[in-house]
């Protein structure tokens, strides 16, 4: 018996040891790129060009960051990203929650009906030129309502929502609810809502990355400077930067001009990729329980 029970957690050791050897692989395969850039962003470009920064810096310098914090338009760039982060998120856990939440009801009647077209809008959509249409005909053309409203309802987080509902909220507790005298819009916000924090932080954190990282819209929508988001006017920067060779003819400063060019790039990665990497930790812990309570279950 000790001999087999000695076996068993041998075989364990072995399974775990194998685990985190994969892990620890995986890990620094998805890590060392980010690195990779954080250090070239700071390193001569001739070096990293040629193949000589793997683990730190060399011939450090601040260039790239000068010349994109140089640009009086990153300020601006930043705090309409902001904007459209806190606004768009903000509209669309409005919508969301309690849209996902009605939708987890049985007594809701029709659900299976209001389900289905929802679901058809994941696999079919109007385009768009008809989307550019519609938003021009309701007057959103070059405001911050182009960057948040078309986007306001994802279909795919409320499935998710929904099946959270259903897996986490026993229907006993609403009965008992009702019978002491609590209103479905009591329930929905002195119950449902505290219960689902996982789920809130996991919605805020898909929310806020796609407005982070939305350009698109801007691209189609805006025409004013002073509404671009961060992606926008990092974009510029790096148009502005790129090259033409045929229009430098001397050596020299066509190699400084690719090195500044190749440093821009490297810095603007970073400046994008901080603020989501400074949210991400402090969601981390709901993230796992919320999005594998929401999709796995149900």
């Amino acid at each position: 018996m000790n001999a087999k029970h000695t076996q068993k957690s041998w075989s364990d050791a072995v399974f775990d040891y194998c685990n985190y050897a994969i892990l620890t692989f995986a890990m620094l395969l998805v890590l060392y790129p980010l690195y990779f850039v954080l250090i070239a962003s700071v390193s001569d470009p001739t070096l990293v060009s040629g193949g000589k920064v793997w683990l730190w810096p060399q011939g450090f310098r601040w260039t790239g960051y000068e010349a994109v914090f140089g640009n009086s338009a990153i300020m601006t760039g930043f705090r309409n990203s902001l904007m459209y982060v806190v606004i768009g998120t903000a509209i669309n856990l409005v919508l969301t929650l309690p849209a996902a939440y009605s939708l987890s009801r049985k007594d809701l009647k029709g659900r299976g009906i209001f389900t289905f077209y929802l679901v058809v809008t994941m696999f079919f959509g109007g385009g768009l030129i008809p989307t550019y249409m519609l938003v021009k005909d309701l007057g959103m053309l070059n405001t911050i309502w182009a960057m948040v409203i078309p986007g306001a309802v994802s279909v795919w987080n409320i499935i998710i929502c929904r099946t959270f509902f259903q897996s986490t909220l026993p229907t006993e507790l609403l009965e008992a609810a009702i019978v002491d005298g609590c209103t479905n819009k009591r329930f929905f916000f002195s119950i449902v809502i505290p219960l689902s924090t996982p789920l809130i932080a996991v919605m805020v954190l898909f929310c806020a990355v796609g407005y982070w990282n939305s350009y698109f819209s801007a691209l189609i929508y805006l025409k004013d400077h002073d509404l671009y988001p961060l992606q926008m006017i990092l974009r510029e920067i790096l148009v502005q930067n790129s090259l033409d060779t045929s229009m430098i003819k001397d050596r020299a400063l066509l190699e400084e001009r690719q090195h500044l060019s190749e440093l821009i790039k490297y810095a603007v990665i970073i400046v994008a990729s901080v603020p989501v990497l400074i949210l991400y930790p402090f969601l981390q812990k709901y993230f796992v329980k919320g999005i594998m309570i929401g999709s796995i279950k149900g």
